[in-house]
């Protein structure tokens, strides 16, 4: 009745000091194998969907999850097996 709107945010491989490691030379052409959009992505990406999800523009979006992960979520299915 309050209208509090309870949603989650789900990052795949995104670009970040913590896992640096992970992201790029070798180790990022391995992760790339993952994400059908072919890039790693970028904290722009995530902020730009929680700028939506906090905005009036997603009023009627209620309990869901929002994946922002480039298709990984797709993965093995996608590519090669899709």
């Amino acid at each position: 009745p309050q209208r509090i709107r309870i949603n989650g945010i789900a990052p795949g491989a995104i670009r970040t000091a913590i896992n640096r490691a992970a992201t790029e030379g070798d180790a990022e052409q391995q992760l790339l194998k993952l994400i059908p959009y072919g890039r790693v992505g970028d904290v722009e990406d995530v902020a730009n969907a929680v700028v939506w999800l906090a905005s009036d523009a997603s009023d009627y979006v209620v309990g869901s999850t929002l994946f922002i992960d480039g298709g990984m979520s797709l993965y093995p299915e996608f590519r090669g097996n899709g």
